[in-house]
């Protein structure tokens, strides 16, 4: 049995899932907002919103929910809240890209990426913090690769 057989094949491998799937979606929600201010232009990104259909001012709390969202996932803290107070964000994704068709490729971007990320956003809240998050005490060594050093001889 090969180091990486042994870490995926622990229980506590939904532990490194959770850690990779909340680095993920905090990494995407983190360049998410930060396009707003350095690509569009917050102003920009507030006319994008009302040409939408949704007040202009919402730009700016949703470009807070994504920069601090982003953040907290990123350094797992409080995971389950962030994740689940992520969505109404996404929601209002959604019903942008809805008209546009399933294909996100497609003119306008359709909503298949939005809603792959309101599932992940739902797994993460599931799974909550996984491994190296700021939010829960770390004791000694990553329980996956502690349990993998028992399993495989050194």
């Amino acid at each position: 049995m090969t180091r990486l057989d042994a870490i995926l094949s622990v229980p506590r491998s939904a532990e490194l899932a959770a850690l990779v799937l909340r680095l993920g979606l905090g990494a995407v929600f983190l360049a998410h907002a930060l396009a707003k201010p350095l690509v569009f232009t917050l102003p920009g990104t507030a006319a994008f919103f009302a040409a939408s259909g949704f007040p202009g001012w919402t730009a700016y709390p949703v470009f807070l929910a994504e920069l601090l969202g982003g953040a907290a996932l990123l350094a797992g803290l409080r995971t389950r809240l962030v994740s689940l107070a992520l969505l109404p964000v996404m929601a209002g994704a959604l019903l942008v890209h809805l008209p546009n068709g399933w294909m996100f490729s497609g003119q306008g971007g359709g909503w298949e990426y939005v809603a792959f990320l309101m599932i992940a956003l739902g797994a993460q809240a599931l799974l909550g913090d996984g491994l190296f998050a700021v939010g829960r005490p770390q004791r000694g060594q990553c329980p996956v690769l502690k349990s993998a050093s028992r399993v495989v001889a050194p």
